[in-house]
């Protein structure tokens, strides 16, 4: 089938193009099942269409706020994560303690960007949610107006830019770590400004389930990078008997398969990191 919407249909379909019942593939099944989720996760990691940006709702529990605090007092011991290391050839060792300030994400969440409502934990600060913050007396100034006549666009909209600025100036940014290795999303916030019962959106982007969209399967890339990485195993699984004679004359050549393989493969890395991928955020005009 030249549009697998299976994982098995593009197993098939990469067999037919390394030449497949014409030639015997040397390939085991388990290797093409190796192959298949080595290319999968390629294309999950590194191809803008193996991914889809995703609004996470998370609501905050006490548990969350407790972890979140300690070891600052107020829950003593609870929430610790500590490693004690000693140095090699001495008596001596150090204990290092951690917050447990995370959040456990899904293993599908290949990247976290932000959380939304950060800015709105605390009411009183310089742009604060309150009347009295520069947020409410900008917001008043504007609604008292005596008809939109008298403010054009470019004034509001020169009004608008210049709170966001003094905002973004005086106001220390929320800041989050995460590591798709790890599946935590680290807060880096003073947990007594959460509440419980209230909600954390978090903005990410999950991997694309081939179970839920089949249509992953017929990917021209993913279909290419998984035929490459064949190619490479076949000529592996060779090169062993490289220059044995089969009868009838046939010469084995798995080196030649091998690096036709690599070379395939190098090419369409290149391609992705050109085309494919999601360019930096600092590259972004």
């Amino acid at each position: 089938m030249a549009q697998p919407g299976t994982r098995g249909e593009l197993i098939g379909y990469v067999k037919r193009k390394l030449g497949a019942p014409v030639l015997e593939v040397n390939v085991s099944d388990d290797q093409f099942e190796d192959i298949i989720d080595d290319a999968v996760q390629y294309f999950h990691e590194r191809h803008y269409d193996g991914v889809i940006q995703t609004y996470l709702k998370y609501k905050v529990s006490q548990a969350d706020i407790d972890r979140g605090k300690a070891p600052n007092g107020t829950t003593e011991g609870y929430g610790r994560e500590t490693t004690t290391s000693t140095i090699v050839g001495t008596a001596v060792s150090f204990a290092y303690e951690e917050n447990a300030n995370y959040l456990q994400i899904p293993d599908s969440v290949i990247g976290v960007n932000k959380i939304f409502a950060f800015d709105e934990l605390t009411t009183n600060g310089f742009i604060g949610g309150g009347m009295n913050g520069m947020g409410g007396m900008l917001g008043g100034y504007l609604n008292s107006m005596s008809g939109w006549g008298s403010q054009d666009i470019l004034s509001y909209y020169m009004s608008k830019s210049y709170t966001e600025t003094l905002n973004y100036l005086l106001r220390t940014r929320k800041q989050i770590r995460y590591n798709k290795r790890q599946d935590r999303l680290y807060l880096d916030i003073n947990f007594s400004d959460l509440s419980v019962g209230e909600y954390l959106v978090i903005d990410c982007w999950r991997i694309l389930n081939p179970s839920d969209a089949p249509q992953v399967w017929n990917d021209s890339f993913l279909k290419k990078y998984a035929t490459a990485l064949a190619k490479k195993q076949w000529g592996m699984n060779l090169i062993k008997f490289n220059g044995v004679r089969l009868p009838g004359g046939v010469e084995l050549n798995g080196r030649q398969i091998y690096d036709d393989g690599q070379r395939e493969i190098d090419d369409l890395m290149t391609k992705s990191m050109t085309y494919y991928e999601m360019p930096p955020l600092d590259l972004i005009g």
